[in-house]
């Protein structure tokens, strides 16, 4: 689950760490008195969504000559103006894809003096199994290319979880960082701070890009990115309370309502598969024969019936999909609760598209009987390969 970036700042400023003072802003009316209760004389302001790359955005309804969708603002006139034109607009970044997102929130942020821009992001290492701190010297909106052109300038610390973030740790980070006198202070409280809610809020990954030294030597953090491991939520109510729905695709909302793993993608091929890797294996050959998968849908080792009917209903609501691929290998997953549930919801919803049923493992031959006998057009497959062939083949009309 990810959250905003103020929201992102109040959990963190929580801890203890750095930040600006800020105040977000839903209604165009409100920037005014925002951005009157922040110091000035220099404010940003700032887009919310759940993408990267906001600076160097561009709205589609306001041209490729406007600014992007973090501004800075001089006066508490231009701190309106710049929310007046940005609120309600669709924000597209190389991370939204061509399609955007609204923004239907700002942050208004106090400026700041900046002397130097550095990376710091906090990520379960899976090499070592550990949280891991990977810095850079080069921090801010190109950091994407430092990692790709310049990856010797990315240093990455493992942090051993019995000791947690050691003075030896602080050292080397300070040390990754070029970071003396004052910094290098801040460097000592900040570090562990991270790590601390990194780790008591089971955090998948908390981004600092950029971390600030400040021209009077104090670091700041001027932007921050979270995000939550969605299996560990229940451990955290106040963390659910700031779930933004509005950033989120609907179909992958009602799929997290049955527990379904659920990936919306642009193809037009809706699959429903049992198991991750069957499931990466279902898209890969699809695409192999010349088609994109539409989504990638995991219904788990034990679905019900009700499960199933869900995960059916959401494929089919996506009016991209232009054929369904169903492809099970049942183990603890039984192939007649499978077939019981794409007839109840075939008989709900209807069926407008080709729909192709590969089943294999326990209960098979029930199955395959109740798909038989349900008086749908279905088209049966003998193996994944086959499948595969047939529904592309189904889709593209041949």
């Amino acid at each position: 689950m990810n959250i905003h970036e103020y929201q992102a700042k109040q959990l963190l400023k929580g801890y203890g760490a750095p930040v600006a003072d800020g105040v977000p802003v839903f209604q165009k009316g409100e920037a005014e008195a925002a951005a009157k209760k922040l110091p000035g004389p220099l404010y940003v302001v700032k887009s919310q969504i759940h993408a990267g790359g906001r600076g160097k955005g561009k709205f589609k309804e306001l041209g490729p000559d406007a600014k992007g969708g973090v501004r800075l603002a001089k006066s508490v006139e231009e701190v309106v103006a710049h929310t007046n034109e940005m609120l309600g607009n669709t924000l597209v970044t190389k991370q939204t894809g061509p399609a955007g997102k609204q923004v239907n929130r700002l942050y208004i942020e106090d400026g700041a003096d900046i002397d130097r821009e550095l990376y710091l992001s906090i990520l379960i290492d899976r090499t070592v199994g550990r949280p891991a701190f990977v810095v850079s010297t080069e921090g801010g909106m190109d950091i994407e290319a430092v990692a790709e052109e310049t990856p010797e300038k990315i240093f990455t610390l493992a942090i051993d979880p019995e000791a947690g973030v050691t003075a030896a740790d602080v050292k080397k980070l300070n040390e990754a960082l070029k970071l003396d006198g004052q910094a290098a202070k801040d460097g000592e409280t900040l570090f562990p701070i991270l790590y601390k809610a990194f780790t008591e809020k089971d955090m998948s990954l908390l981004e600092v890009n950029p971390l600030i030294v400040m021209e009077n030597g104090r670091l700041r953090v001027l932007d921050a990115k979270v995000s939550f491991d969605g299996n560990a939520l229940f451990r955290h109510e106040d963390v659910v309370a700031l779930r933004d729905t509005t950033e989120e695709d609907e179909k992958e909302i009602e799929a997290s309502k049955y527990d379904l793993a659920y990936v919306a993608l642009d193809g037009n091929i809706g699959c429903m598969v049992n198991g991750a890797g069957l499931a990466m294996a279902t898209m890969d050959i699809i695409k192999l024969y010349g088609a994109e998968p539409a989504n990638f849908l995991d219904v788990g080792g034990g679905a019900s019936k009700e499960k199933v009917t869900a995960a059916f209903k959401i494929i089919t609501a996506d009016p991209a999909v232009k054929g369904i691929l169903v492809n099970i290998f049942g183990g603890i997953m039984r192939c007649d609760v499978i077939a019981e549930g794409v007839v109840a919801a075939v008989k709900e919803v209807g069926l407008k598209v080709p729909l192709v049923v590969r089943l294999e493992g326990t209960n098979v031959d029930l199955g395959k009987k109740i798909i038989n006998e349900s008086g749908l057009n279905v088209i049966a497959a003998d193996d994944l390969d086959d499948a595969a062939k047939k529904i592309v083949a189904a889709v593209k009309g041949n």
